[in-house]
């Protein structure tokens, strides 16, 4: 043959390889065929289950870890709400923010907390708006209804001291 290099035995070196594939072949099926007379046969490869975390090194997609470590622990719920709590004032609009705030969700309730009767009035007056919208941040029927609360410390009082006890100033005419 031109161009073949004589191999150790006087064949050539494609041939040897060949020969030696073909051994190695046989050899593993004889291997298999003693193993399944044992009752030891070969497993089959496990399948990744979806979700599950993965062996190798490779670098992924960042938003994609995030996912897969909320999936893992189970805060999807949590880090959605927060991040409609974080952008707040792009849902409920500029001014309404400037008002208001959230403070928890718990149970399908959003409590929020006015700084004045005015707003906590307004918030009540546009709460299934509100509602709506958050729905469509978090998902339908997260949110069932919104608590408001206005302000913790009523308006300043006026006046001199006051009598621990005392009904006000009618009680000094009788």
């Amino acid at each position: 043959m031109p161009g073949a290099v004589p191999g150790p035995a006087g064949g050539t070196a494609k041939s040897a390889a060949a020969r030696g594939a073909a051994l190695a072949r046989e050899k593993l099926a004889q291997a298999k065929a003693d193993a399944a007379k044992r009752g030891q046969l070969p497993r089959e490869p496990r399948k990744k289950a979806a979700g599950a975390r993965r062996e190798s090194g490779d670098p992924q997609l960042f938003g994609r870890a995030i996912a897969d470590l909320l999936a893992d622990r189970g805060w999807q719920a949590p880090a959605a709400v927060g991040g409609v709590f974080g952008r707040w004032h792009e849902i409920v609009g500029p001014e309404m923010a400037a008002h208001t705030t959230p403070k928890s969700f718990a149970d399908g309730e959003v409590l929020v907390v006015a700084d004045s009767t005015a707003w906590a009035s307004q918030v009540r007056w546009l709460a299934g708006q509100v509602v709506r919208r958050l729905n469509e941040e978090l998902g339908d029927g997260t949110v069932q209804r919104i608590n408001v609360q206005g302000p913790q410390n009523g308006p300043p009082r006026s006046g001199g001291l006051r009598v621990t006890g005392s009904r006000g100033p009618g009680d000094t005419y009788g």
